[in-house]
């Protein structure tokens, strides 16, 4: 027999299904928004259906944007030069956040993961070489260097080798971020020091 109402029920289950969020963390927040006045969860039932609906792929790097291209892949004061490939958004957000990299970036949405059955094909990977074969065609600057800023763990660490063998025939520079990122550690919970010192020390694959 249910407790509550079978609306709320759906509800925590909803909130479950985040990552990291647990039956009884999904019960609170289903309770916490229950609490709040019906104007605040109108609010952020909208904007939640708002930014699902009103987000796409940037056509150049691949991450979450409003447009066609993010205002970073259209920023013309950025280093079109350097392409930094992340795993996630999230990821990018952190390296940003250190306001000392000035180059674009590719998102991959994903790593190579034997164990979570995640190949070459489930990650952006062409997207990644259209990239760094077309821009001389296209009579846009050349990529010169092309960092890898995957987490310095066993999936990263592959996902990073796989794709410094593809870029092999390309004239380009391939980086890895040095270990100023823990073994195991993930980009996005490192602290802006780490991450300066990461990119400074980066090492050619």
């Amino acid at each position: 027999m249910s407790l509550f109402p079978a609306s709320v029920e759906v509800l925590i289950d909803q909130f479950a299904r985040l990552p990291g969020v647990g039956r009884k963390s999904a019960a609170r927040l289903a309770f916490f928004m229950l609490s709040e006045p019906l104007e605040h969860s109108r609010a952020f039932a909208q904007a939640l259906l708002a930014a699902r609906e009103g987000t796409v792929f940037c056509h150049e790097c691949q991450n979450l944007s409003d447009g066609e291209v993010c205002p970073i892949c259209g920023c013309n004061e950025r280093d079109h030069s350097t392409i930094c490939v992340v795993a996630e958004p999230r990821d990018l957000a952190a390296i940003e956040s250190c306001r000392e990299y000035k180059g674009l970036y590719h998102v991959l949405h994903g790593v190579i993961s034997p164990t979570k059955h995640k190949s070459p094909d489930d990650i952006r990977l062409p997207e990644l070489l259209r990239r760094v074969s077309a821009y001389p065609q296209a009579g846009k600057e050349n990529t010169a260097e092309v960092i890898l800023a995957t987490n310095p763990d066993t999936d990263g660490d592959t996902t990073a080798l796989y794709i410094a063998r593809l870029l092999r025939p390309y004239p380009v520079k391939v980086t890895r971020l040095a270990y100023g990122l823990p073994m195991g550690g993930h980009v996005e919970h490192a602290d802006q020091a780490t991450i300066m010192r990461a990119i400074d020390g980066r090492l050619e694959l």
